[in-house]
């Protein structure tokens, strides 16, 4: 079974940056898409980035031009570097890959934007 692993959040001042990593852990042949969702409380999940194994990527409007999404295939890993943070920013991250074409979540990381 497959688990993604997830680390780097925490609390930041607005401006600031933080950079989330997400590790796939298991017999992994090859995961097609690696990608961060956030969920902000009273708030539905919504995709920040996502990218192809071949590095085609997608990005949330709110986040284009401040956060980047990049991967590391030989590690398995998918990488968030988050840029110009702002507190509309907080939420809890999570990890999502499709390793073997089965969607899986990672445990999820706190990211706190002060203002």
């Amino acid at each position: 079974q497959v688990q993604l692993v997830e680390s780097g959040g925490g609390l930041v001042q607005a401006g600031g940056s933080l950079r989330l990593s997400c590790a796939a852990n298991g017999n992994i042949f090859r995961i097609n898409n690696m990608g961060w969702y956030r969920q902000a409380p009273g708030k539905p999940r919504e995709l920040v980035a996502k990218m192809t194994y071949d590095g085609s990527t997608v990005y949330l409007d709110s986040v284009k031009g401040r956060f980047t999404i990049s991967r590391d295939n030989a590690k398995n890993a998918v990488y968030l570097q988050m840029n110009s943070l702002k507190p509309e920013d907080t939420a809890v991250y999570y990890c999502n890959a499709d390793p073997g074409g089965t969607w899986t979540w990672g445990q999820g990381t706190q990211v706190t934007v002060s203002s």
